[in-house]
């Protein structure tokens, strides 16, 4: 199992990003918000993994941090939720979002998420909402329930309920200046995916 890896950033297509680790080119698909974080290309950059095997295909994903990975492997013995859905709900939501929405059993805050329809954002409650404290470390430093979150984060996700894809969203967020508040984001985000 490959559990980390640790190189230079090659190119970042979101959700991929191209490791290259002692001269071994890694393709990896993330969440949209590790490319919040991520270094510039030519840069070193640590990333948590997890690969699935499958008959068709090997399937390498990455995490900005332990805590996102150890919810997507709890996200994915969700029956119908499988690696993409997970990554979205990862590129939605912050750990501690995600993680707050369960235990206050929020199933409509959750179907929000592209993929996740009624019953399986009440499936991910009834399955997770006991669980989470165990599975997920005290390390929540992304941001805790009771706090805000990022201008952007609660950009992309108010972009991802009107039912725009993740990497259009990202792209066109990433362009905006790092000052903005949500609805000044949300603004300029629509006027670029409805001039684009």
């Amino acid at each position: 199992m490959i559990s980390q890896l640790r190189g230079t950033v090659l190119s970042q297509r979101p959700p991929w990003l191209e490791l290259d680790v002692q001269g071994v080119a890694y393709e990896l698909e993330l969440p949209l918000s590790a490319f919040y974080e991520m270094p510039a290309i030519g840069e070193q950059y640590r990333v948590f993994t997890h690969l699935v095997v499958r008959e068709d295909a090997h399937l390498l994903y990455g995490f900005g941090s332990d805590a996102e990975r150890n919810l997507f492997r709890t996200l994915l013995k969700v029956s119908g939720v499988g690696g993409k859905v997970a990554l979205a709900c990862l590129s939605a939501f912050t750990v501690a979002q995600l993680t707050h929405a369960i235990q206050a059993e929020d199933a409509v805050r959750l179907a929000t998420i592209p993929g996740i329809g009624r019953k399986t954002a009440q499936r991910m409650v009834l399955e997770l909402r006991d669980k989470l404290g165990v599975v997920l470390p005290g390390d929540l430093s992304i941001s805790l329930p009771g706090q805000a979150a990022s201008h952007r984060d609660e950009a992309i996700s108010a972009l991802l309920a009107l039912g725009y894809k993740p990497a259009e969203a990202s792209a066109v967020l990433q362009k905006l200046p790092d000052d903005l508040s949500t609805e000044q984001y949300i603004r300029q985000a629509l006027q670029g995916l409805v001039k684009g």
